[in-house]
C-alpha cells in the first residue's frame, strides 16, 4: 500500500505546475524534491547553494533571497516534471543520517539530537501514525466517558475508539469544536498556522487562509468527527455537573444537567480552560445590549452605533479592527497594553498551489508542517527565561528579552509615525512575552488610528444607563457594550464537582493550587485523566493541539497498562505528583510569566501563582508523556 504522504499522480501541464509552485514554501518544496529525486542525486540537492538561511516563527521561505527562491522553483519544476515522466514512483525511504541532514537543511542550522525523534514522529515519513495504539486487549471491558467534544475531547474519543474502548461523549454545546464552536465574534481566527494547528493524523489540504477564521476551524472539527464516526457517540446539549467514583464498583458515575446519569470505568475531562466567560462584577446598570465576545449577539446591528469595548487582549485585538469600519464610534477601554509579534501574513490567503502540493508532491505537507512547528518549537523559551543578574527587571528579564523588547517596540512604533499620543498608550511597560503575545499584521494599530476609534488606558469604575465610567472618572457614551474580558482559565473543571476515592472532593484536594502529574493524572482519583489540565497551557510556542496529543498519548499509555494487566483501576502515586509539581514550581519561578512586574495577568490564580502554564520545553514534555512508567502508578485488580 502506497504511503499516504508520498504524492498522488497528477495530469497538470508544465505551465499549470509552474503556477502552483509559485504558491509554495521553497524550503518545503526543495525537501519534497529530495524525496522525488533519484537516491544518487539527493545529497547534491541538500548540499547545493540553493538553501534556507534560517528558520523563524511564521517565516515560510527560510529567509532565502527572491532570486534564490526563483531559481529553486525553476529547479523544482524540472524535478517534478521528471518525476511525472517516470510515472510517479513511490520515493525510497531516507535513512537516519539523511533525515538529520534534511532537518538541518530545512532550518538553516542544526537540529539538536534530542529533537530529532520528536520531529521524525511529527513528519511521519513512513506513513504510520506512531501515536495510535491500535486495538488493546481488554479495552472492550473498560467503557470510557469523555466530557467535552472540543479539540482535546474529540481527540481523546478518536484514540479511545481506535483502541476498542466503548465511549460516550458529553458535550454542552450543540456541536463539536469547543472554543471554535462558541466564539463567533467578528475577526475570530487562530494564531497558530493551520497546517500545524490540526491533528497530526488528520492534516488538511483545504485551508483557505494560513491562519483560518472560526467558520473554517469549526468545519474542520466537524469533518474529523464525522470521518471517525464519533458523532454517533456524542450527547450534544448536555452538561456534566458531577462525577463520583464508586469504589465498590470501580466505576465513575456522572450526573448530567437533565438529571440522567452515565456510568463508565474511565473518565476523561476535556472541558478546556478558555470557555467560561469572565465578566467583571462592575456596579451600576447599562440599559443597552451588553454581551461577552464569546456570546456574540449577531442580532445586534452595530452599524452607526456608539460601541464601548472593555478589554483588548487576544479577543478584542481581533474584534475591534473587524467592527471599526461598521460602527459609528468605538471606544476601547484597556487596562494594559499588549506586546505584538510581527506577522505581516496573518490574514494572507492560501494559494491553490498549496493544497495541490500537499495532495500531489511527496511529503510536501509534512515538511511544511515541520517548518511551522520548528519556528515555534521552544524558540520562545529563551526569551522567557529570567536572568537574576539582569538589573532592569521591570522592563525586561534578560539580555535576550531586551532584544525581543526592542524588536517588538520597533514594530509598534514603526506603524505610528506622527501619533506620539498612541505610542504612549500602546507600548507596554512590562517585560515582553510576560503575557500572551499577539500576532499582528498592522490591523490593530490601523484600527486605532481611525478617526472613529479611541483607545482609553483605564479600567471600568461603574456602568450607567447610557454608557461606562472609567477609573479616571470619564464617562463614555454607548449604544452597545461589549465585554472582551477573556475567560476564567484557573477555574479548572468548572462547573463540575469531582469526588474521588474516600469521598475526597477534587477542588478541596487542590485548594488554591491545582496540580496533576504532567497535567493529566491526580492521586486519589483512579481512572481520571485531565486534558488541558493544570500546567499544560502554552505561552512560548508550539500548538495546543500538539500538547493535547502528548496528553492523550500519556492517557492511552496508562490505559494500556491497565488493560494488559486486566486491572480495574490505575492511579498515579502521590509522591510522583509531588515531585513533578515541585519541579514545575521551580521551573516556573525562572520564567517571565511569574515576574512580579506583570500586572493583570490571567495566567495567575487568586493566590498570585501561575498554575495553568507549562514552563518546560516541548521536547521534554513530549518525551515524558511518550512512555508511561508503570512504576509511577498503582494498578488495582
Amino acid at each position: 500500500m502506497r504511503n499516504p504522504h508520498s504524492g498522488a499522480p497528477f495530469g497538470e501541464t508544465e505551465r499549470e505546475v509552474a503556477a502552483y509552485l509559485a504558491d509554495l514554501s521553497v524550503p518545503a518544496l526543495l525537501l519534497s524534491c529530495v524525496h522525488m529525486a533519484e537516491p544518487s542525486a539527493r545529497s547534491e540537492l541538500l548540499r547545493g547553494k540553493l538553501r534556507p538561511a534560517g528558520a523563524m516563527l511564521n517565516e515560510f521561505q527560510g529567509f532565502m533571497p527572491e532570486e534564490d527562491q526563483e531559481a529553486a522553483r525553476a529547479l523544482a519544476l524540472q524535478l517534478v516534471l521528471d518525476w511525472q515522466r517516470r510515472g510517479f514512483p513511490e520515493p525510497e525511504p531516507v535513512d537516519a543520517a539523511m533525515l538529520q541532514e534534511m532537518m538541518n537543511f530545512a532550518v538553516g542550522g542544526a537540529v539538536g539530537p534530542e529533537y530529532v525523534p520528536m520531529m521524525a514522529e511529527e513528519l511521519e515519513l513512513d506513513g504510520l501514525d506512531q501515536r495510535a495504539t491500535g486495538l488493546l486487549p481488554g479495552a472492550s471491558g473498560l467503557p470510557a466517558i469523555v466530557i467535552g467534544c472540543g479539540m482535546s475531547g474529540l481527540l481523546a474519543a478518536i484514540r479511545l475508539k481506535e483502541a476498542g474502548f466503548p465511549i460516550v461523549v458529553i458535550e454542552k454545546n450543540e456541536g463539536p469544536g469547543g472554543t471554535w464552536w462558541e466564539n463567533t465574534y467578528p475577526g475570530a481566527r487562530v494564531d497558530v498556522a493551520n497546517h500545524f494547528y490540526c491533528y497530526s493524523f488528520e492534516p488538511a489540504d483545504h485551508w483557505t487562509e494560513y491562519f483560518a477564521r472560526q467558520p473554517e476551524l469549526r468545519a474542520y472539527f466537524e469533518q474529523v468527527m464525522h470521518k471517525h464516526g464519533i458523532d454517533e457517540h456524542v450527547r450534544f446539549g448536555r452538561e456534566a455537573l458531577e462525577a463520583t467514583w464508586d469504589e465498590e464498583a470501580n466505576r465513575w458515575r456522572v450526573r448530567l444537567d437533565d438529571g440522567s446519569e452515565v456510568e463508565g470505568a474511565v473518565l476523561v475531562s476535556a472541558v478546556g480552560q478558555l470557555n467560561r466567560p469572565n465578566v467583571p462584577d462592575v456596579p451600576g446598570h447599562f440599559d443597552g445590549p451588553a454581551f461577552h465576545t464569546s456570546r456574540w449577539r449577531h442580532d445586534v446591528d452595530l452599524a452607526g452605533k456608539d460601541v464601548v469595548m472593555v478589554g483588548a487582549g487576544a479577543t478584542g485585538f481581533q474584534a475591534a479592527p473587524a467592527i471599526a469600519d461598521t460602527v459609528g464610534s468605538l471606544t476601547v477601554i484597556q487596562r494594559t497594553a499588549q506586546w505584538m509579534f510581527p506577522n505581516p501574513g496573518y490574514h494572507d490567503a492560501v494559494g491553490p498551489g498549496v493544497g495541490w502540493a500537499i495532495r500531489h508532491l511527496p511529503f510536501y505537507g509534512r515538511w511544511f508542517r515541520f517548518l511551522i512547528f520548528w519556528g515555534g518549537c521552544d524558540a520562545g523559551i529563551a526569551a522567557a527565561e529570567v536572568d537574576p543578574a539582569w538589573e532592569a527587571q521591570e522592563r525586561s528579564v534578560s539580555e535576550v528579552n531586551e532584544i525581543v523588547r526592542t524588536m517588538f517596540t520597533d514594530w509598534i512604533v514603526g506603524q505610528l509615525e506622527g501619533r506620539d499620543d498612541l505610542v504612549a498608550k500602546v507600548v507596554p511597560d512590562y517585560p515582553p512575552t510576560g503575557k500572551r503575545t499577539l500576532q499582528d499584521n498592522g490591523s490593530w494599530l490601523g484600527a486605532l488610528k481611525r478617526d472613529n476609534v479611541e483607545l482609553v488606558r483605564a479600567g471600568v469604575a461603574r456602568l450607567e444607563a447610557d454608557g461606562v465610567v472609567d477609573t479616571d472618572g470619564v464617562h463614555h457614551r454607548a449604544d452597545v457594550l461589549i465585554w472582551a474580558t477573556g475567560f476564567r482559565p484557573n477555574d479548572f473543571l468548572m462547573p463540575m464537582r469531582v469526588t474521588g476515592r474516600d469521598g475526597v472532593d477534587l477542588h478541596e484536594f487542590w485548594g488554591r493550587r491545582p496540580r496533576a502529574h504532567l497535567g493529566v493524572t491526580v492521586p486519589g482519583f483512579p481512572n481520571l485523566f485531565l486534558l488541558y489540565g493544570p500546567g499544560t497551557n502554552l505561552a512560548s510556542g508550539g500548538s495546543i493541539i500538539f500538547a493535547s496529543e502528548c496528553e492523550v498519548r500519556m492517557m492511552m499509555g496508562c490505559l494500556q497498562i491497565l488493560a494488559e494487566a486486566s486491572g480495574r483501576s490505575i492511579e498515579v502515586r502521590p509522591e510522583v505528583v509531588d515531585e513533578y509539581d515541585a519541579r514545575l514550581r521551580e521551573e516556573m519561578g525562572r520564567k517571565v510569566w511569574a515576574s512580579p512586574h506583570i500586572r493583570h495577568n490571567y495566567y495567575r490564580n487568586d493566590a498570585g501563582e501561575v498554575v495553568s502554564l507549562n514552563p518546560f520545553r516541548l521536547v521534554d514534555y513530549w518525551g515524558w508523556t511518550k512512555d508511561v512508567s508503570p512504576a509511577e502508578y498503582v494498578v488495582g485488580t
